[in-house]
């Protein structure tokens, strides 16, 4: 890819050349899920903006989504499946890297799609290697 490197959407690859990405959107997901452990009383507001801090600083390559909208849209028709979700996948489709997911309900509906899935792999697979 053009010097740049392989590029994984979520897992952290022994190889020196393997590059995070994630699509802009995950500073507000990160942001949100953050803020609901708070008022769940599961982290404090000291523990929680640690986390941000932490994830601020992360070595994760940001894209616009923008460029991914219609291809995420489109993979959420398909799949039946929350398009928010589906950016990442387009993004992982757009850069020709893995997309990389906890979502086991996610991978299950990647399943029945198998041009879809052979994008994915799921944090258990990604942590083994």
């Amino acid at each position: 890819m053009g010097g740049r490197g392989r590029r994984d959407t979520a897992s952290a690859d022994a190889t020196p050349e393997a590059k995070l990405i994630a699509p802009d959107l995950l500073i507000a997901e990160c942001a949100n899920i953050l803020w609901k452990k708070v008022q769940r009383n599961e982290l404090s507001k000291e523990e929680a903006l640690l986390a941000a801090r932490l994830l601020q600083g992360a070595e994760i390559e940001l894209l616009p989504t923008r460029s991914s909208m219609e291809a995420a849209t489109r993979i959420a028709i398909e799949l039946d499946h929350p398009a928010h979700d589906c950016v990442y996948l387009a993004l992982a489709i757009d850069n020709d890297c893995k997309f990389v997911t906890a979502d086991e309900r996610l991978l299950r509906k990647l399943g029945q799609k198998q041009t879809l899935r052979a994008r994915a792999i799921s944090l258990t697979e990604a942590a083994k290697l």
